[in-house]
């Protein structure tokens, strides 16, 4: 397949393609087409048809998706066909309940430890990993081949803490911490800020009620 740049909207959407494809193969439907599936997601047939194209299509004209083998097409896409080593930064409650998420391991993010500054939850056991000082850090991520971190860290602690990940070799962060992370071309970060999420729902909440209110009056 030739290199390209695919956009971030595409990529957005093959985790739900996965999930749904999931579903179906949970229910025993072996093909689907792009209209059958267009109704169950509520995304039009040809933008399905247009997202996967980017990957080569996998369908046939009039025959439709073999389901399983675009299941497994679509993890491939997506780099969850493999392990993927991950350490939790921040054992509060956001980090434990990540860490209690037994989905994850279901998508091959294997969580091998747990870190935090707080005396009060080093040694404290979490579905069976040990929480650790941060002083462990560098030599846990080496001597375990951890690729990614999630930080659920207070926002003036996650840059030195992402400095520290980066020095390591982790090249993949998952920032719930509120600050815009600087770290090298070769590192990704993914923000997940739960409050903007939040005010995106009170927008969009606030918007229908608005519009319902025009047209009573």
């Amino acid at each position: 397949m030739e290199t390209r740049e695919i956009s971030k909207a595409v990529i957005a959407r093959l985790p739900r393609y996965y999930r749904y494809l999931g579903e179906l193969m949970e229910s025993g439907v072996d093909r689907i087409s792009s209209n059958e599936l267009s109704r169950r997601m509520n995304v039009t047939a040809s933008q399905i048809r247009q997202d996967l194209n980017n990957f080569g299509g996998f369908g046939q004209q009039g025959y439709g998706y073999n389901i399983k083998y675009l299941y497994s097409e679509i993890a491939k896409i997506l780099g969850i066909d493999r392990q993927h080593n991950l350490i939790i930064i921040g054992s509060g409650n956001l980090g434990q309940a990540l860490a209690n998420y037994a989905n994850f391991e279901k998508r091959g993010f294997l969580i091998k430890g747990m870190f935090d500054i707080n005396p009060r939850l080093i040694g404290l056991v979490v579905r069976g990993i040990e929480i650790r000082g941060v002083e462990d850090l560098e030599t846990f991520i080496k001597e375990n081949e951890v690729q990614m971190a999630a930080l659920t860290i207070p926002k003036t602690k996650a840059p030195e803490i992402a400095d520290r990940l980066v020095n390591a070799g982790i090249k993949g962060i998952w920032n719930f911490a509120h600050v815009d992370l600087q770290v090298p071309d070769d590192v990704v970060v993914e923000n997940v800020h739960l409050s903007e999420s939040l005010m995106r729902l009170s927008y969009r909440v606030c918007n229908i009620q608005e519009e319902k209110k025009k047209k009573r009056s």
